[in-house]
């Protein structure tokens, strides 16, 4: 059983849907961020960075584990599932666009998300900044997608997991989903998983998958 801290963030939402994936066993504890609930002591015992999501392993002796992308991958390792270390040349690949999404991913589009959605017109130079790096991270995903199903390769992974949340908000980011065609057909490819789907309503939410 995996105890998971989170709210319905892309972040959060990674862990969620990469648990329904994996079909392992877990409960919910919802992490209101928007009420500063991540600053609370027994949060802060399990992830001292005050940041959704972590999680506590119960059957690893409660072995708790914070940052998304540490998550995924540990969840990955300990099932053998959506990160395949027989073949070193997709699992590095698959690491290498997982490290994109932590790096460059969910850091600018979430500076977009700050200025353009939550601040718009405080900064135009902010706004432009952001929202300029974000178009070219969206064809940067467009190129690689126009030679592989997915974002690593051939083999759905949790690189896909990373940064399909991140996608979601394109309507945030004010980004028009068609003008990157093998990014939409990929969306909508993820947006269809039953997992996905029911990873977006961890915790319970009235949020609707975006849909180009």
């Amino acid at each position: 059983m995996i105890d998971l801290y989170t709210w319905h963030t892309p972040n959060g939402r990674k862990v969620s849907i990469m648990l329904e994936e994996i079909g392992i066993p877990y409960e919910v504890h919802s992490i209101n961020i928007a009420k500063d609930e991540q600053f609370q002591p027994h949060f802060l015992n399990i992830c001292p960075n005050n940041k959704i999501p972590a999680i506590v392993d119960r059957s690893n002796n409660n072995y708790a584990l914070f940052e998304s992308g540490a998550i995924l991958i540990y969840l990955a390792e300990k099932t053998g599932k959506l990160l395949n270390s027989n073949n070193k040349e997709e699992y590095y690949r698959t690491l290498e666009w997982l490290m994109f999404q932590m790096a460059n991913i969910g850091p600018m589009f979430g500076q977009v998300h700050h200025f353009v959605k939550y601040n718009k017109g405080k900064s135009e130079y902010s706004e432009t900044r952001y929202s300029k790096e974000a178009k070219r991270l969206y064809g940067v995903m467009d190129k690689k997608l126009s030679s592989s199903q997915f974002i690593a390769g051939d083999n759905y992974s949790i690189a896909d997991i990373s940064i399909w949340p991140w996608t979601a908000r394109f309507d945030w980011q004010e980004i028009n989903l068609n003008e990157f065609p093998n990014v939409t057909r990929w969306y909508k490819e993820m947006a269809e998983r039953p997992a996905v789907q029911k990873g977006w309503l961890v915790p319970q939410n009235d949020q609707v998958i975006p849909h180009p």
